[in-house]
């Protein structure tokens, strides 16, 4: 979903509103995208050569406060990413590369604004004033200004929109004849001097930013039509301005290249339309991208819901995605505007989520952007009360995917690519992350988490974790590397060569009659009877007796264990009476007579 500043289009909705209010209103575009299971959102953060961000590049935005170059009393690009990935949203800055000004009044901007101290990096055409993509340092500038906030900030995307030189405007001309004579030599003529200029800026961005920050995504949202086939074989049946020709924005080589991550083009269109139908563009731009790296997003025309002709019918946007699912290149969609999203002409955004958007949906991987798959993470605590779940994973994750089943689970992997076992996704910190399940019902449920990297590589599941009703139930998982959760001597060894090992490792000891126990500790939440279950991978050669000492509140209890069978699942040891608060809950003791090795690999605990 777009979310557009410039004018005050979508957010903020004046330019007068106090730090809390334009906050509040933020939230509730966040809000908006959850509701409608959208998993990013493209906001604009430098729409006229200013910012949204503390810039040592461009005074502060106009669209803030009503002044260019007035401090907002926040940081806006900052609050806005936290808030987002507070809901595992991803915030992709929308910047404006060479637009300057919707006006052309030069002394009406800040004084510090670069435009002001450097007249000639600036023209007029159509009442509005733009950088001059034909000078080298312009190219460079802005380069700097937008990876100005790219360092700063943890972006997940750059965007760039279909605005690089402007849209023609009858009987005028670009007043860039004299930059063309300074720079444009080895060019027989100034549109593809002009097209270079901007192929130079989209590879610059694409190169700057992949070195700074590998993980970001870079993307453009083109103007729908690249060329027509009447002018260029390679183009689509279309009748419509040229891209390419009009605003010399190449966006099929930009793709053939590599220089983009996605491309966002705007199928503004409906189905049938004469000049430019949606229905011969998107199979046009699956050929485009197919063979490549780069992902291929939908700009979907929200906005154009109940303008008349095909867009009177409610469901024409909805009949958009099922004509997508034919072209397994396209892989999401965006929608312009924000405000036409929540306003919901006709009710088609409702239809549109009902169809299509009624699970969450997990954000393509792009492999190309490096990184490596993260290992499965660990339930490590589950609480059911009413008619949600409330769940803890422990991994070292940058999110996490959180899958249901009914009672039993799955060991099937393509169940894990059903959406509908998909109950959303949570932001995790490095070491932990939270997720309520709030459409849980009063019923026997089992919760499988997988880990996902940056760019969502995503890991094998987790073990699972199964969840009873009853209001107030409580259960923790812990396992050998569960961060803060166990401790043992150096006397014990590390393994993964078990295949019925709970998570990635187990623990080890040789037999030995000393106090060297290896200690599973848990946050209890209050005093009371809690089941005391063990998981450990099982070997003929392990321990017939393998002693697990539960510190109870009348003292430490001891059950003997065979651990050279039943292995791989959950063994129960019995309902014991724990304190509540953090401590050492659960041991595995080396002190017995028996021979074999002995094993700690995971308990759980579940109040009863």
């Amino acid at each position: 979903m777009w979310i557009s500043s410039v004018y005050n289009i979508d957010w903020p909705s004046d330019s007068g509103l106090s730090a809390s209010a334009q906050q509040d209103e933020f939230r509730s575009w966040l809000d908006l995208a959850e509701a409608n299971n959208m998993n990013a959102v493209v906001v604009q953060v430098r729409p006229t050569a200013d910012a949204f961000w503390p810039s040592s590049y461009e005074p502060w935005s106009q669209w803030l406060t009503g002044t260019q170059g007035q401090h907002p009393g926040y940081d806006p690009l900052e609050f806005m990413v936290e808030e987002a990935h507070e809901r595992d949203i991803e915030f992709h800055a929308w910047f404006n590369p060479y637009r300057v000004a919707t006006h052309t009044n030069r002394n009406a901007l800040h004084s510090s604004h670069p435009v002001r101290q450097n007249p000639g990096w600036a023209f007029e055409y159509n009442g509005q004033l733009y950088y001059n993509p034909g000078i080298p340092d312009v190219r460079e500038f802005v380069i700097d200004a937008m990876m100005d906030a790219v360092t700063s900030y943890d972006v997940d995307g750059v965007h760039f929109d279909d605005y690089f030189y402007p849209y023609p405007s009858s009987g005028e001309s670009i007043p860039d004849q004299a930059t063309y004579d300074q720079y444009g030599s080895g060019f027989s003529n100034i549109h593809d001097w002009r097209r270079d200029n901007v192929n130079q800026l989209v590879e610059g961005m694409g190169d700057a930013i992949s070195s700074a920050k590998p993980h970001v995504k870079f993307g453009i949202s083109p103007f729908g039509i690249w060329r027509n086939s009447s002018t260029d074989p390679a183009g689509s049946d279309t009748n419509g301005l040229q891209s390419y020709d009009a605003i010399y924005a190449d966006s099929r080589r930009w793709v053939q290249e590599g220089w983009v991550d996605y491309i966002n083009p705007q199928i503004y269109w409906e189905i049938g339309h004469s000049a430019a139908d949606y229905s011969t563009l998107v199979p046009w731009w699956s050929d485009v991208v197919s063979g490549t790296d780069v992902h291929l997003y939908v700009g979907q025309a929200a906005y154009k819901i109940g303008d008349g002709g095909a867009w009177n019918d409610s469901g024409e946007l909805s009949d958009h995605l099922y004509l997508n699912r034919d072209h397994p290149e396209v892989q999401g969609d965006v929608y312009f505007s924000a405000k036409d999203v929540r306003s919901d002409p006709l009710g088609a955004i409702g239809r549109l989520t009902g169809d299509h958007y009624g699970h969450p949906a997990i954000i393509p991987p792009m492999p190309h952007l490096g990184g490596s798959t993260p290992s499965s993470p660990v339930i490590s605590h589950a609480r059911h009360t009413g008619s949600s779940v409330s769940l803890t994973i422990q991994g070292n994750a940058s999110s996490y995917a959180i899958y249901r089943f009914d009672a039993t689970g799955s060991n099937d992997p393509c169940d894990f690519e059903d959406a509908t076992h998909l109950v959303g996704t949570a932001r995790g910190d490095g070491s932990v992350a939270t997720f309520t399940d709030s459409s849980a019902g009063d019923g026997t449920y089992t919760y499988y988490a997988t880990a996902l990297s940056r760019n969502h590589l995503e890991s094998s599941p987790s073990d699972p974790v199964e969840v009873e009703p009853g209001s107030g139930s409580w259960s923790t998982t812990i396992d050998a590397t569960t961060p803060g959760g166990f401790t043992a001597s150096d006397n014990w060894g590390t393994s993964s060569w078990s295949s019925e090992r709970y998570g990635d490792e187990y623990r080890f000891a040789e037999p030995e009659s000393v106090s060297d126990a290896a200690w599973f500790s848990a946050d209890v939440p209050a005093t009371g009877n809690y089941r005391v279950e063990v998981w450990y991978p099982s070997n003929a050669d392990y321990n017939s007796a393998t002693p697990y000492v539960i510190a109870t509140t009348n003292g430490n209890e001891v059950v003997e264990v065979d651990q050279r069978s039943n292995g791989g699942q959950w063994v129960d040891l019995g309902t014991f009476t724990l304190s509540g608060g953090d401590g050492n809950v659960v041991g595995v003791s080396r002190w017995t007579a028996t021979s074999g090795l002995v094993i700690a690999d995971a308990v759980r605990l579940t109040l009863q």
